[in-house]
């Protein structure tokens, strides 16, 4: 199907418009980036509703040749977990150019030209099955990003942004090593050069080398998703960052670790990643409280969201090697709720910047008065950050901590205690910032969020709401389609 090229190639040709445009005229691009978007949107809307799935668990698949005499292909596959995956990367990117007006002040053709040229790399990773063209898209998106971060960021922004293209760019190294690793040793075995993702899972590895290959693409995700202790690259970037790099990092990008923690660590080594769970949940369960616990003692509000991160995506940790359709489910319900409410988060907090000039909470306190929507949506996404009843972030913690159980009380325990800890820090940040006195004599007069910020924000606390009221269909469509040789208990779905 075709159409699924169209995924990677519209926001590229976005890119190149916006970018020629701006060049004509400062108010060009902003459209363009716009219309790209929703154009992106209705070709998924496209491919999930009026085109006639594939069969069986993938929903779509095309392929074409690219580099024949290397085995390499364009292939790309889709299942329900690549869809929902695309549809946050959509519903998160709207935010990101409509309420980016700080950030395009100078040269906005380039900004909205690297922002559509990273959500083309993240569409890419959640379709490619090409283990080369894999790790080209996964590439694609870090080197915009850190040009936005490097341009468009705040006070420290290049010892931030040079922080995050390291440690990135090494774990992606350790990644291609066990890419080449794996296409050699299948060629050794069957004489066929291929990059082909479900050819190389017919591999026979011994447990060993099978092991040392894990890693490799263990490592590459665990900094992204990010894992202590290698999360140490997290907090910088994101406090530096702008806010639209802020939102799509924390909403997306964090995501693409946890989606190859699934379709690249689990499925594709399955036994050794069932040897090793126990050091994967005491990793996650350790980021739970780790994240948690810092996030307490943080003044930087955009710190505080960022350590509050590190503490939320443990869960996906716990979910994804609780070898359980349950655990499986929470955690990507988990990574969708995270990226809703963490990028409201980051445009409330960079709201604050820009009107207060200041991150620092100990200068804030008694906004409310002053600004009663935005501290209004603030307190409404805090207390979904923490994992309210009836909110997304309550299913998915929810499901991971039942799967968990089963497996390990223990970790689940520890994870639990992460939640109280999660309460402590998301209130007293809404204590901190919106309520209580004021410094001095008190605020002026500040402008407080418009139609503009107020809808865009509404729709992610509907959605938000409407995961955790009805969350079946993610449900459904969120569980990874097994390889034929896996052996992991996907059972009935949920």
């Amino acid at each position: 199907m075709m159409t699924l090229y169209g995924l990677v190639l519209l926001p590229l040709l976005g890119a190149a418009v916006a970018w020629l445009t701006g060049r004509a005229s400062p108010r060009a691009p902003w459209p363009v980036a716009v219309a790209t978007l929703v154009l992106l949107a209705a070709l998924l809307a496209y491919i999930t509703w009026a085109v006639p799935a594939e069969g069986g668990p993938w929903l779509a698949h095309v392929s074409a040749p690219w580099i024949p005499a290397l085995g390499i292909t364009l292939r790309c596959d889709m299942d329900g977990l690549s869809l929902v995956l695309l549809w946050l990367t959509v519903v998160l990117s709207f935010p990101c150019v409509l309420l980016a007006s700080r950030d395009i002040a100078d040269t906005p053709g380039t900004f909205h030209a690297l922002l559509l040229a990273t959500i083309a790399g993240v569409d890419g990773v959640f379709i490619a099955t090409d283990l080369f063209l894999f790790f080209f898209f996964w590439e694609l998106m870090l080197v915009p990003l850190y040009v936005l971060i490097t341009v468009w960021g705040h006070e420290d922004r290049t010892r931030a942004a040079f922080k995050f293209f390291l440690f990135t760019q090494g774990s992606g190294l350790l990644m291609l090593l066990s890419i080449l690793g794996l296409v050699f040793v299948h060629q050794h075995q069957t004489g066929i050069l291929t990059f082909d993702y479900f050819a190389l899972a017919t591999t026979h590895l011994s447990p060993v080398l099978a092991m040392g290959l894990m890693l490799g693409f263990f490592v590459a995700f665990a900094v992204k998703l990010p894992v202590v202790p290698l999360h140490v690259w997290l907090p910088d970037t994101h406090t530096q960052a702008p806010t639209a790099a802020s939102v799509l990092l924390a909403g997306v990008l964090l995501k693409t670790g946890g989606y190859g923690l699934i379709r690249f660590v689990v499925l594709l080594f399955p036994d050794a990643a069932a040897r090793f769970a126990p050091v994967a949940l005491a990793l996650g369960a350790l980021g739970i409280l780790y994240g948690a616990w810092l996030s307490l003692v943080q003044d930087d509000i955009k710190r505080l969201i960022a350590y509050s991160s590190v503490s939320h995506l443990g869960f996906v940790l716990l979910g994804v090697f609780s070898a359980s359709p349950l655990g499986m489910t929470g955690a990507v319900v988990q990574m969708v709720a995270h990226g809703l409410s963490t990028g409201a988060l980051f445009v409330i907090a960079g709201a604050l910047q820009d009107r207060l000039h200041t991150r620092d909470m100990r200068r804030m306190g008694g906004l409310w008065p002053a600004l009663p929507h935005l501290s209004s949506v603030g307190l409404v996404f805090a207390i979904a950050s923490l994992g309210l009843p009836g909110l997304g972030n309550f299913v998915g913690e929810f499901l991971v901590l039942l799967a968990t159980w089963r497996i390990s009380p223990p970790i689940a325990i520890l994870g639990a205690a992460g939640l109280v800890l999660s309460a402590l820090y998301a209130l007293t940040m809404v204590g901190r910032a919106f309520l209580g006195p004021p410094p001095g004599d008190g605020w002026p007069a500040l402008p407080d969020f418009g139609v503009r910020h107020m809808a865009v924000l509404g729709a992610a606390m509907a959605l938000l709401l409407a995961l955790g009221l009805y969350p079946q269909p993610v449900l459904d469509l969120s569980l990874p389609a097994p390889l034929p040789h896996s052996a992991l208990p996907w059972g009935p779905r949920p």
